[in-house]
């Protein structure tokens, strides 16, 4: 339980500097001079290194030893944290922002992958790893909150400084408490299959936000697709070819952890979509503060602080189905619901959208970690992690650049029904990858399918 606490420590900052820090933008403008887009790119630059070197950081932390590969990433994420604190301009701040996610890289995956080696009973784990989808969703859920306040009383500077008591706490319980664990076999570098993997998704991330800003027609767009597709291409080439690949692309016949995989996307797509559509719609048609902007917030935030571990129970009781079946109900129908909100109104009806929304993010992040961690063999945790991980990421880029997109094209309610369509996704993927045919599916693939 000890460890478990000291993993979702670093798990608590990391996913907080992803939603904190929008609260903080018009501050941080307004004292370093920032334009749009590179307020934009504040937030965007974390999110696009993040995904990029996940996989690679939960494949080295299998193979080098899982402990070093946490701590390292404890000590860049704090120092990338404290320099963003103090970086005396916009550039200096994207620069540390990005030092910070290679850190945060080696943090989410790798500590799964600790957690997923130290629970050896399979309820245990179920109920370890609802934990751990807890704190996910509840630290996404809370940020604005947080930053909100921190921005109000003591200035953005202090949403980076927050991270380096944690980050000091969680080093020094990490060295003491936590032990070193690796893969049974080591497995052999592969430079390629990982700089292929970098390349797919940090050109297809960055695709994807330049879409968003400049336009779906856009040359950079274009290249980024591109670029992503002819690094798929490799991947599928040379990766089978690899007597000991980077990633099992056999793994991916598995029908629950692809569907997982995919879940992540449409699942945090609709969470950025949701923060960046409130964000706008709290500050710039209700003329709330910051801090006011994230207190209205707080009904979503205290519905998904309930159903979290309530979902992780679930999970250890029922299984990965029921919890994700009713997440992808309750955010579509929220983001329905949400479609018809303007300037006036009333609370209780715009409220009922967040507590909707609530339930369903609650809801649905344990059961996407559990599926893809017991969809792969142990011994390959760190990369079931990172692929989970990055489909996470990789749908907070996808959701800000569609809705926002949407947005810019004069249809705010657009945007709400793009979550309502994340929403169905979910769900319809909920019901079809977790049955029993999906299960013999992993375990033909070698994972063991999810409980």
């Amino acid at each position: 339980m000890l460890i478990l606490a000291i993993c979702c420590m670093s798990l608590l900052i990391v996913s907080l500097d992803v939603t904190a820090l929008n609260v903080a933008l018009p501050d941080l403008g307004r004292e370093l001079g920032a334009d749009v887009s590179g307020l934009q790119w504040t937030l965007d630059v974390y999110t696009v290194v993040l995904a990029s070197f996940l996989m690679l950081s939960g494949s080295m932390a299998d193979r080098l030893g899982r402990r070093r590969v946490f701590r390292v990433g404890l000590v860049i994420f704090t120092a990338g944290s404290v320099l963003c604190a103090l970086a005396p301009g916009l550039g200096w701040l994207i620069a540390f922002r990005a030092a910070q996610a290679v850190g945060g890289s080696m943090l989410n995956p790798v500590a799964m992958s600790i957690i997923t080696n130290t629970f050896t009973d399979r309820r245990e784990l179920a109920r370890a790893i609802g934990a751990w989808g807890g704190v996910v969703g509840i630290s996404m859920a809370i940020g604005p909150i947080v930053g909100g306040a921190l921005v109000h009383s003591f200035g953005w500077r202090s949403i980076f400084w927050l991270n380096l008591p944690i980050g000091l706490a969680a080093l020094v319980l990490t060295t003491l408490f936590v032990p070193e664990s690796r893969a049974p076999r080591p497995r052999r570098l592969d430079p390629v299959g990982q700089l292929l993997v970098i390349t797919l998704l940090g050109a297809l991330t960055f695709g994807i936000i330049e879409g968003g800003r400049v336009g779906w027609t856009s040359p950079l767009l274009l290249a980024g697709v591109g670029v992503a597709a002819l690094a798929l291409v490799g991947l599928l080439v040379y990766e089978p070819r690899r007597r000991e690949p980077l990633v099992e692309l056999d793994f991916f016949r598995s029908v629950p952890f692809s569907g997982a995989f995919v879940i992540a996307i449409a699942s945090f797509a609709a969470l950025a979509g949701f923060l960046f559509l409130n964000t706008l719609y709290l500050q710039d048609e209700r003329h709330l503060s910051p801090l006011q902007a994230g207190l209205y917030l707080l009904p979503m935030a205290a519905t998904t602080l309930v159903f979290s571990p309530l979902s992780g129970q679930l999970i250890g009781l029922i299984g990965g189905r029921g919890p994700l079946v009713v997440a992808g109900a309750a955010i579509a129908f929220s983001g329905a619901w949400l479609s018809g909100t303007d300037p006036e109104t009333p609370l209780p009806v715009l409220f009922t959208g967040y507590v909707l929304f609530g339930v369903g993010f609650g809801l649905v992040n344990a059961p996407i970690t559990h599926t893809a961690v017991t969809g792969m063999p142990k011994a390959q945790a760190g990369v079931a992690a990172g692929v989970a991980s990055t489909g996470r990421q990789v749908g907070s880029a996808l959701g800000v650049a569609v809705v926002g997109t949407v947005l810019a094209a004069g249809s705010r309610a657009a945007g709400w029904w793009v979550i309502s369509g994340c929403g169905a996704l979910v769900l319809l993927l909920g019901a079809l990858t977790t049955g029993a045919r999906a299960r013999r599916t992993a375990d033909r693939a070698g994972g063991g399918g999810p409980g």
